[in-house]
């Protein structure tokens, strides 16, 4: 089939692609993670979604940004928080509502991922009546417009630059998965959490990711972890002395030595599915097989945890992708492929021999939408694979025939898809 002659803008590539970044973005915010939501009441967040107009921040931030909420379960507790996706050198915000003061009042910190910058910022989040500023009380009557006014800064420097965000419509509801590359992000990224890891997984709604895709390798010992490289290396561990595949490896002596970029330990599949299910909102796992041997493990984990996810009330679908030959192999060979979800990334006519729920075929095929179409025709979701540039990214979306996009940016696929009109 005939790839898709896209020429990729240089610039970007040299922003976003390459090896590990020699510079750093620490956060310069640390959340509270208090639990409850203060006056942002389930009434609040809902009004406060939606697309808005930047006056006051627009040269850093562009001329619109998409607000959606998000949430982090941890037992009975949950704590909200609030993204701004902007189209803007993949910019994002990570908010959340302080609960201290009589004013709806959010504080986070901002990001660009195409370099280092990152900042402090505090906002409000005010009601125009009449053409004056005034406090919104959650009620907002005909005529009256949500503004979100405040200040940005620079680092760790207290903000002093003023922005200001006008409602001006709501966000685009379309069906639509999002997917985080890497359990949510790369670690070369820079991001808060290093990639699959359980810490990426609960960071990945904040991000603006829908479902997640994890990296799952065997152990020596035969334990499904996360891991994405196909060698224990300094892009994605810290020094430990440890060389060679991680295969070779038992997961205790992992858990021993080895440390992740951001200090975590390399998950179970297991520990990461736990995450999933009770701590976010994440609807989609992508089991990507890295490993090479039996599927029943993994399997097995598939099923456990689809059965918790809807014991949990849970709307959860956990799939086992099959990217290669090796991988169709061992998923045949299964005895029982019952109540076995799979998504097929080989060619239309292996996909529905399997009779796979899923084909996703990669980006650089082009858009091909005669075979998507005649895919969905037949029942099945089509997801695109691993679409990064923002052009691309854009126009995939106004297309409008995928059903979702697997992407390390999953802040800008998110405002693309909530922007789309």
């Amino acid at each position: 089939m005939k790839r898709y002659a896209y020429l990729v803008p240089v610039l970007f590539v040299i922003a976003f692609g390459g090896c590990r970044k020699e510079y750093e973005a620490p956060l310069p915010y640390t959340f509270t993670n208090s639990p409850g939501s203060g006056r942002f009441s389930p009434a609040v967040r809902q009004a406060i979604e939606g697309i808005y107009v930047v006056s006051d921040g627009s040269t850093q931030f562009g001329n619109e940004v998409a607000l959606k909420w998000s949430y982090l379960l941890e037992g009975t507790d949950s704590t909200h928080y609030l993204s701004v996706f902007t189209g803007l050198d993949a910019a994002y915000f990570n908010l959340e509502g302080s609960s201290q003061t009589d004013s709806l009042v959010m504080n986070g910190y901002w990001r660009k991922l195409v370099n280092a910058d990152i900042g402090l910022a505090h906002l409000v989040v005010q009601a125009k009546h009449n053409g004056r500023l005034q406090a919104f009380t959650g009620n907002l009557p005909v005529g009256d417009t949500l503004v979100i006014k405040g200040l940005y800064g620079s680092g760790k420097a207290a903000p002093t630059r003023p922005l200001t965000l006008q409602y001006i419509r709501p966000l685009n509801r379309k069906p639509f998965n999002i997917m985080a590359h890497r359990s949510g992000g790369r670690t070369s990224d820079l991001l808060p959490a290093s990639e699959n890891s359980v810490a990426i997984v609960k960071l990945a709604s904040r991000l603006g990711a829908t479902g997640v895709e994890m990296d799952v390798r065997y152990t020596k010992d035969g334990v499904p972890v996360l891991y994405h490289d196909n060698t224990l290396n300094l892009r994605l561990i810290q020094k430990s002395g440890l060389t060679g595949s991680l295969e070779s490896y038992t997961y205790k002596q992992l858990s021993a030595f080895v440390r992740l970029i951001n200090g975590e330990k390399i998950p179970t599949l297991e520990e990461a599915l736990e995450a999933v299910v009770y701590n976010t909102g994440l609807k989609f796992v992508w089991l990507d097989t890295k490993y090479i041997g039996p599927m029943d493990p993994i399997q097995a984990i598939q099923q456990k945890y689809l059965q918790k996810a809807k014991q949990a009330g849970r709307d959860l679908n956990i799939v086992i992708g099959l990217p290669t030959t090796d991988a169709l192999d061992s998923y045949k060979a299964l005895k029982n492929k019952e109540n076995t979800p799979i998504l097929c990334e080989l060619d239309t006519a292996i996909t529905r021999s399997v009779g796979a729920g899923i084909w996703a075929p990669r980006w650089t095929l082009g858009p091909q939408t005669d075979e998507v179409l005649a895919m969905k025709a037949q029942g099945r979701t089509v997801y695109v694979w691993t679409l990064d540039e923002p052009t691309f990214i854009e126009e995939f979306i106004n297309q409008n025939q995928f059903d979702g996009i697997l992407s390390n940016y999953s802040p800008v696929v998110a405002f693309y898809h909530y922007t789309e009109q």
